[in-house]
């Protein structure tokens, strides 16, 4: 009897998981805040099993990774079902479409590795963050190869800007890598400056790799346009990108009503789903333009090569993470005099 007594509180305890306390704006750092947001944030200092406790109770994050956990298994099953009905390869037409999905699985992959850990301290919200935007910036690159293959309009096809086209989106990868890291450093002195840094670290690559469909949707007319049904996707997709860099800069609807939408409805939730939503519908049109064009495209076109594909998506991802290793670096040297002046 008095050892029935002692394992059933035992038993208990192991099947009883505490969830994370939340707490409001007031009792986090600043380093922590959100514009707008009053309530529901996790704990500073966080271990990673609270973090990871936290995704299966209502933060003002949870929704935030969620949208973005979710479809990272639905881009997988994408890239693996094509790997197992096509042979890429041997086929290296098929080499950018398979760039880009997997730049499809990596973002929401860092992204909510990011919302999930970035709570555990000041420096683990900057390095997670940090490859956050090493990983948009990736996937904008992966767009740009893409693009390059399947998009360009008839009348573009191996001209110089086409033949230059990758090259410049392996510079504006670096570059919106760099610029995006950056602008953690001054987020806490200067917020609005630090914003705008970061929307032109990923808008200015983002109209770049969108020349072509620009070009197709609004500006092309006669002949050699490349008219072949995919202009409503085109269309949905553009619409979609728009509003969420709106999404993003304005923190809309959150700052007309501060509080109000702490847990759903903040601009950062609709900016991720529309983000997917985003990212779907490119996809779809990007499967479409390379099935509609591929007899043209083979003929006329530039042969994509493993340089111009995986070449240069490898090139930028190894660029972006010694960035991340130099923001890294600073990052901590930066920090060590604020740890010495609490210790005096």
């Amino acid at each position: 009897m008095s050892r029935g007594a002692r394992t059933k509180p035992q038993s208990k305890n192991m099947l009883t998981w505490k969830l994370p306390r939340l707490v409001t704006v007031q009792q986090v750092p600043r380093v922590f805040h959100e514009d707008s947001i009053i309530c529901g944030y996790r704990c500073p200092q966080s271990s990673a099993t609270a973090c990871i406790l936290s995704l299966f109770q209502m933060t003002n994050e949870t929704i935030n990774i969620w949208t973005h956990f979710i479809p990272i298994w639905y881009f997988l099953w994408k890239m693996l079902s094509m790997l197992f009905s096509h042979d890429f390869l041997h086929d290296p037409f098929l080499w950018p479409l398979l760039v880009f999905i997997l730049s499809c699985c990596i973002y929401p992959l860092a992204s909510t590795c990011a919302h999930t850990f970035s709570i555990m301290s000041t420096k683990a919200r900057h390095i997670c963050f940090f490859f956050d935007y090493g990983a948009l910036s990736l996937y904008g690159l992966g767009s740009a190869i893409a693009y390059s293959a399947y998009v360009f309009p008839d009348r573009w096809v191996n001209s110089t800007f086409h033949h230059w086209f990758v090259s410049c989106a392996v510079v504006n990868t670096v570059i919106c890598t760099g610029m995006s890291c950056y602008s953690r450093f001054p987020e806490e002195a200067h917020p609005r400056i630090s914003k705008v840094l970061r929307t032109a670290a990923f808008g200015y690559p983002y109209l770049f790799d969108s020349i072509p469909v620009f070009y197709r949707l609004f500006l092309c007319s006669g002949e050699d346009c490349t008219d072949n049904g995919t202009f409503a996707l085109h269309v949905g997709h553009t619409i979609l990108a728009f509003l969420t860099a709106f999404l993003f800069a304005t923190h809309l609807p959150e700052r007309l009503a501060p509080g109000r939408f702490d847990y759903v409805g903040h601009s950062h939730q609709l900016f991720h789903v529309c983000a997917i939503l985003g990212t779907y519908l490119q996809m779809e049109v990007l499967i479409m333009d390379m099935n509609l064009r591929r007899e043209w495209l083979q003929v006329n076109g530039p042969s994509p090569s493993f340089s111009s594909t995986l070449g240069a998506w490898g090139l930028a991802m190894t660029l972006s993470l010694l960035l991340i290793a130099g923001f890294s670096w600073a990052l901590y040297w930066k920090l060590q005099p604020q740890k010495k002046n609490k210790h005096m």
